[in-house]
């Protein structure tokens, strides 16, 4: 589950993973940025579990009226209530369709009323044979992780971060002809870091990423992008990425230590570990 506060009047959430002992903490923060926010959109990737958990305690916490998804027709032999929450938006009048170019008033285009919050959606290609064949296999009962968009923001003069959802490699092998990806300072591995989700050796020297955050699958499944600078979610806890203009300073939620960033004196953040500083120049 990601959050990003825009310094503005803008929210956006990104999937949903609610259980255990953090689902009260994470739901009173997100309700607190909702309240604070005039404009809340909600990112779906792709309904599997594991970034739907809870959304119908989210939905009932912040009522969800932004619900950005690709749209499908994915089927589960057994509908979690958090299913069941997630079909009732995507096929409600708050669902936006995302695809590659779409464009949404104050999400990439402005207004006179407010700008732009920098996301972009780069994928998927709604004609592309591969993407029609990962739509059909969902709706027949099969693995929704190809579905999944792929999710730009960019600040201006700050960051550029990339979310890949949970494609897999062989999927990302057969379209990577056809998307065009930006270079990239944070790239979040799909597929939480998972080998099955290492990102293809084209798209990788495209992006050149400066950071590539690997997720929390078990140990044993991940890929640790030998040759990249990594902060790997496992030993690091939750992040928070402090995005500033050049710059953006990184703080974890347990002690971790890498060797890549540049240090600043005096950075804090309450309940976090400063870990270092991304200069972007």
């Amino acid at each position: 589950m990601y959050y990003i506060d825009h310094n503005s009047d803008n929210f956006t959430i990104i999937d949903c993973c609610l259980s255990g002992d953090t689902k009260n903490r994470i739901l009173d923060e997100v309700s607190y940025f909702r309240n604070k926010n005039d404009i809340t959109r909600f990112i779906s990737t792709h309904p599997d579990e594991d970034h739907i958990q809870g959304l119908e305690d989210l939905d009932d916490k912040i009522r969800i009226l932004n619900f950005y998804c690709v749209w499908n027709e994915t089927v589960k032999d057994e509908e979690t209530e958090s299913f069941k929450r997630y079909r009732a938006l995507h096929f409600s009048d708050k669902a936006f369709y995302v695809h590659k170019g779409c464009s949404r008033r104050w999400m990439n285009r402005r207004s006179n009323q407010r700008g732009s919050s920098g996301i972009h959606i780069l994928w998927p290609d709604l004609n592309n044979r591969s993407f029609k064949s990962a739509l059909q296999s969902a709706a027949e009962g099969n693995s929704p992780n190809n579905i999944s968009p792929i999710i730009q923001y960019n600040l201006q003069d700050g960051v550029t971060a990339l979310w890949m959802g949970d494609l897999e490699t062989d999927f990302m092998e057969a379209i990577a002809n056809d998307v065009h990806l930006p270079n990239v300072d944070i790239l979040f591995a799909p597929h939480h870091g998972r080998d099955s989700g290492r990102v293809p050796s084209e798209m990788l020297n495209t992006m050149a990423p400066k950071i590539i955050v690997v997720g929390e699958a078990p140990s044993t499944y991940l890929n640790y992008y030998q040759g990249y600078n990594t902060i790997t979610q496992n030993s690091a806890g939750d992040i928070v990425f402090e995005c500033l203009t050049g710059r953006v300073r990184i703080f974890t939620s347990k002690y971790y230590e890498v060797d890549f960033l540049d240090y600043e004196n005096y950075c804090s953040l309450r309940g976090f570990n400063y870990l270092g500083t991304l200069n972007l120049s």
